[in-house]
């Protein structure tokens, strides 16, 4: 049975029209169903339709006899943390305002796999036996601060960093965080206002961050996106470092002998890895592929090039804010560019293609082969449609950044006459 609701990272979409305070309550009660019943820790982003929604899921796990525990703003990873039973958060993660969305963990703070998925959605429109409850809590948040500060934190005593909350989870925690460890901090996207979580800030938008790092001559900026699961780098010189970078950084620093990376990241991590002896699994894109992939093989390390970072020693999923800490801790003395160098980029061109449907046709899967094929070993061509929104994400990587742009375009222009 395939998936209707449940995408790339739980149920998401535009407030109103397929994320409905009714489909929200429909999934409360069917995965509290799916649960046996128990405590459900919830948290939410700083959307507007947030409390709304929050409500709603609260109702539908209260419905089927569950105990709702409302923890209030809390970023995704720390709900996944703190929880003791199963845990769900209302957010839409790096998507727009307009969007929200479901995100929910088995107990242990796993997300679930297809297969859990699928089973929660057969159970969508069952009877439910009522008896449940909601009770609100206040303390989850500063005990997930503890606990990063002691697992993850380091002496970061005159570190100059920026921190970009993108209005979002973090705004209150992610700044406190690197003060706590003697960091001096310059927080911006720390003004929720239910409108701007992800606007023009954040891991999706690097830009204010790149400006207030080189005004106000930082060693490095960090950038989270709304609800904490990601995070971005800024250097010194007010370069980008992304989720690649970030762990070709980590892994000899953490001296692990295995990373999992999806399908989008870079080649030059690879060779990098090949040099260090470090293995590297490839898995589709999704954290939670990488966090399968980890526990099949007892890895602690992996990541996606879009700023998931996910470190098991310590944790149950992807954490912006712990990857952060552990980024300045294994800089060693170095700038953040210098630690960064020891990757060699291939050039990646990427293009998002807004389509009708997003199905690949047999005229783009031979373009597609004819080019990889052309190629060989000097790049690749990624087309892949988006599990959150209705695009089609084109990538071309290639050693001459000339070929790149040339094929990324060439191939985005027959995804759109194909899908459009």
């Amino acid at each position: 049975m395939s998936r209707r609701y449940f995408g790339t990272d739980g149920v998401r979409g535009i407030v109103g029209d397929s994320m409905t305070p009714d489909l929200v309550e429909r999934v409360g009660k069917a995965a509290m169903l799916w649960a046996g019943g128990g405590d459900v820790l919830v948290g939410r982003d700083t959307r507007g339709s947030g409390p709304g929604l929050e409500a709603a899921l609260a109702r539908g796990i209260a419905s089927a006899g569950g105990r709702a525990l409302l923890g209030g703003v809390l970023p995704t990873p720390a709900v996944a943390l703190m929880a003791e039973g199963v845990a769900a958060v209302v957010s839409a993660s790096h998507n727009p305002p307009e969007y929200n969305g479901v995100k929910l963990f088995d107990r242990g703070g796993r997300k679930l796999v297809d297969e859990q998925e699928e089973e929660i959605e057969a159970l969508l429109d069952a009877h439910a036996p009522g008896g449940g409850s909601v009770e609100r809590i206040e303390d989850v948040g500063e005990r997930y601060l503890a606990h990063l500060l002691e697992r993850f934190g380091s002496d970061l005593s005159g570190l100059r960093v920026g921190v970009d909350c993108a209005n979002g989870a973090y705004a209150d925690l992610g700044p406190r965080a690197f003060s706590a460890l003697g960091a001096r901090v310059h927080a911006i996207g720390v003004q929720p206002d239910g409108t701007n979580i992800n606007v023009g800030c954040g891991a999706t938008d690097l830009a204010a961050l790149q400006r207030l790092v080189l005004g106000q001559g930082l060693d490095l900026g960090v950038a989270f996106d709304g609800d904490g699961d990601r995070v971005l780098a800024v250097d010194e010189h007010g370069e980008p470092v992304d989720g690649d970078q970030i762990l070709a950084i980590l892994a000899p620093a953490l001296g692990v002998d295995l990373v999992a990376v999806t399908v989008m990241t870079n080649l030059g991590f690879h060779r990098l890895m090949a040099e260090h002896g470090i293995r590297v699994l490839t898995t589709p894109v999704g954290d939670r592929y990488v966090l399968e992939a980890l526990r099949e093989e007892d890895g602690l390390l992996g990541g996606e090039q879009s700023g998931h970072i996910v470190w098991l020693g310590s944790h149950v999923t992807g954490d912006g804010l712990a990857a952060a800490l552990l980024l300045c801790g294994a800089l060693r003395g170095r700038t953040l560019s210098e630690a960064a160098s020891a990757m060699t980029r291939f050039p990646q061109v990427k293009r998002n293609v807004r389509v009708s449907r997003t199905e690949l046709t047999p005229a783009l899967l031979e373009e597609i082969e004819r080019i990889e094929e052309e190629l060989g070993p000097r790049g690749r061509v990624l087309v892949r449609p988006s599990g959150t929104e209705p695009v089609v994400r084109v990538l071309a990587e290639v050693e001459n950044p000339e070929d790149a742009e040339r094929i990324c375009v060439s191939i985005a222009a027959l995804v759109e006459r194909e899908l459009g």
